[in-house]
């Protein structure tokens, strides 16, 4: 992870950003120490990312990379803007101990359209990662990959519209996908927690599991309930300030899961 920078991203590209509401820098970096301080208080190890001029789009850092079993798969971003994070990104598991360290052919954007379940890989398409990068994805990892739609350009990245809460256990707001995946979905997780329109646009998809507390944006307060009711601890936070460069908990945070 890494501290906020100033968000420039047209609108166009991120339906969530609103020019006419320019991000409070320090408030935004408060924030995140609130959550990077949240989860070392969770007994989390907190690794952080420098920031590197020029990109300030590295703060959402589940973007550069997706880790299973202490191998990497790195991104190779959709839009010009953030390309070179690509290679910074690489860099640092290389610096910190991680020896198979993949650059892709195709496009995708790490663990915002990557989701790791107990038995699968869900990987979104639709606006960013590439449909090619899920056969590629497959075959670094070995692990069977379940291809899902999204077609709401609200929610543009797999973690903006679904979370995995532990093992194959999920939450996830269907109008987000295409019907066809809606009914793998359906029939995949049956008992999963299905979010509301008002909780998904507070970006409360956009949350971390450990397998028993979730951190969420604060004000996704209709899953806090039925997170509850399922045996997890719900963790609201204040990431209002990153919202507006459309991203939230999952966004900034960089799962490191090492081998086995």
């Amino acid at each position: 992870m890494c501290p906020p920078a100033h968000f420039r991203v047209t609108y166009s590209i991120n339906p969530w950003m609103d020019p006419a509401k320019p991000v409070d820098i320090p408030l935004a970096l408060a924030q995140w120490e609130e959550l990077r301080d949240r989860y070392r208080s969770l007994g989390h190890t907190v690794e952080e990312l420098e920031p590197v001029e020029g990109l300030p789009d590295m703060v959402y850092a589940a973007n550069g990379a997706t880790v299973v079993d202490g191998r990497v798969l790195g991104a190779r971003f959709a839009h010009r803007e953030r390309a070179g994070e690509a290679e910074v990104h690489r860099a640092w598991y290389r610096a910190n101990g991680f020896t198979d360290v993949h650059e892709p052919e195709h496009i995708n954007e790490g663990e915002g359209d990557f989701a790791v379940t107990g038995t699968w890989l869900l990987a979104g398409r639709g606006f960013r990662s590439s449909p090619l990068s899920h056969g590629e994805v497959q075959e670094f990892f070995g692990r069977p990959v379940i291809g899902l739609d999204l077609v709401d350009p609200r929610y543009y990245h797999l973690d903006t519209a679904l979370c995995v809460l532990g093992g194959d256990e999920v939450m996830y707001y269907p109008p987000a996908f295409s019907p066809g995946s809606r009914a793998v979905l359906a029939r995949l997780f049956p008992d999963a927690v299905v979010a509301s329109g008002p909780d998904a646009e507070a970006l409360g998809l956009n949350a971390v599991s450990d397998g028993h507390h979730v951190m969420l944006p604060q004000a996704a307060v209709g899953l806090l309930g039925p997170l509850r009711e399922r045996g997890y601890e719900p963790v609201p936070v204040d990431l209002t300030e990153l919202l507006k460069g459309g991203g939230s908990v999952k966004c900034v945070t960089a799962e490191l899961r090492p081998a086995a």
